[in-house]
């Protein structure tokens, strides 16, 4: 756990730009599970559509190792999408290092920031999948939307 923690104080978020979307395009997770989260190309097409999207990528030093998406919009008429992670994708050699715990984290504290008190996240149920995670990081399960597991935590 020591290690996690330490690992955790190199962790930086950066905006996306002409000069780090192939690494971020590069980004990969481990075998099996892109069954549980959208590529980045993905996210990014949502993204530019999604004004209230808020894409960043978690670098470790020099190197990308994550891209997280929230998405703040306090008066999205569905309430599970007003404030949130709509998606966290770690590198599959990034795994077990903290990287998750830092962007939910870095999403907490931003949407503290903007004055929330409550984020969600939705994921994908089944076997090999986030559940494990996001209730570890306090997430309790509300609920159902789009066929995905909703979690929420006060902030």
């Amino acid at each position: 756990m020591l290690a996690s923690i330490a690992n955790m104080a190199s962790y930086r978020l950066a905006e996306l730009t002409p000069d780090n979307i192939g690494e971020a395009l590069r980004l990969e997770v481990g075998p099996g599970q892109d069954t549980f989260v959208a590529s980045v190309a993905d996210s990014l097409a949502h993204a530019y559509v999604s004004p209230s999207a808020w894409p960043r990528l978690v670098y470790d030093g020099d190197a990308v190792v994550g891209f997280v998406m929230a998405n703040f919009e306090p008066y999205h008429e569905i309430e599970e999408l007003q404030c949130g992670i709509w998606r966290l994708l770690v590198a599959a050699h990034a795994q077990g290092r903290g990287v998750g715990r830092f962007a939910v984290e870095a999403v907490a504290t931003e949407a503290r920031r903007r004055g929330q008190s409550r984020i969600t996240v939705l994921w994908v149920p089944g076997e090999g999948g986030p559940q494990d995670f996001y209730e570890r990081m306090g997430f309790t399960i509300t609920g159902k939307l789009f066929g995905q597991v909703v979690g929420a935590k006060q902030i």
